[in-house]
């Protein structure tokens, strides 16, 4: 897929950092920025005789004016920059974030999340929520410990062969093809019909090859350790910075409930994931 739109969510609190990264990415991709800067409200505050409490109502308006305070100030900075872009703010309560989110992803290639957006918890689960699961548009975030490269020299591919794994390959092709390698990581792969072929990774790798990617295709025996503790294992052995993998294919009340690769790749990685679902 070839990335011409990207959506970069913006926390009203916190953006410098996230708006510099989504720059940079929108450069290296020649790629028009959208930029979203939310602020979430509380919902509101009922008083005696349902009355709405005039102290809601006075800091609601503080928020609404800091919020178009700040977003006069992104497109200041964007201004002055060489990309093509468009800034829009929202103000929306925490429960209507995530469908206020999934209104705009469904217009672009990749919803960005830099690491000021992720460390905030729930902006973070509305992201994810909104983009992740009520579009097909995938994500790109960022919960390392260093600001995203706006191209990665050495990704890692999670493959599975399931269509969440598909879908991720397929999505992130232009940021593949950048790559000086992509390793192509199968967990303790099995071969057969049906699951990943007499030679596990032998056909994502040729498919990738004439899509002009450079690829190795690594099987990882997990020695009994968690898949996802074996991922992150394994890029930071091949020097990865990016993963590159599908979102939840299991059902998604499951992984709430009992973790999953997904969840722990979110909350414990240490360096950005290209997600789709």
């Amino acid at each position: 897929m070839t990335i011409r739109t990207v959506l970069s969510i913006l926390g009203v609190n916190q953006f410098e950092e996230d708006l510099k990264t989504a720059i940079d990415f929108c450069g290296a991709q020649a790629a028009h920025l959208n930029a979203l800067v939310i602020a979430l409200g509380a919902s509101p505050i009922i008083g005696d005789y349902n009355a709405i409490s005039p102290v809601w109502i006075e800091e609601r308006q503080r928020e609404i004016d800091a919020l178009s305070h700040k977003t006069e100030e992104i497109k200041e900075i964007l201004g002055r920059s060489d990309i093509s872009y468009e800034v829009q703010d929202v103000y929306t309560e925490f429960a209507l974030a995530d469908e206020d989110i999934a209104e705009r992803a469904l217009y672009a290639d990749v919803v960005l999340i830099g690491r000021q957006a992720a460390r905030d918890e729930e902006l973070r689960k509305r992201i994810i929520d909104g983009a992740l699961f009520r579009t097909p548009t995938p994500i790109l975030i960022n919960r390392g410990t260093r600001a995203m490269n706006s191209s990665s020299r050495s990704v890692l591919l999670a493959w599975d062969s399931s269509d969440e794994a598909s879908r991720a390959a397929r999505q992130s092709l232009d940021l593949l093809r950048q790559a000086d390698t992509v390793y192509v990581t199968m967990v303790d792969p099995v071969a057969r019909a049906g699951v990943n072929g007499e030679e596990p990774g032998a056909d994502i790798a040729a498919y990738l090859a004439r899509h002009g990617v450079k690829v190795q295709v690594d099987r990882v025996a997990s020695g009994g350790q968690p898949a996802d503790e074996v991922l992150r294992q394994h890029a930071v052995d091949v020097s990865a910075d990016l993963i590159v993998m599908g979102a939840y294919n299991h059902p998604r009340w499951q992984q709430t409930i009992f973790g999953g690769v997904t969840r722990s790749m979110i909350e414990e990685s240490k360096m950005p994931i290209f997600m789709a679902h």
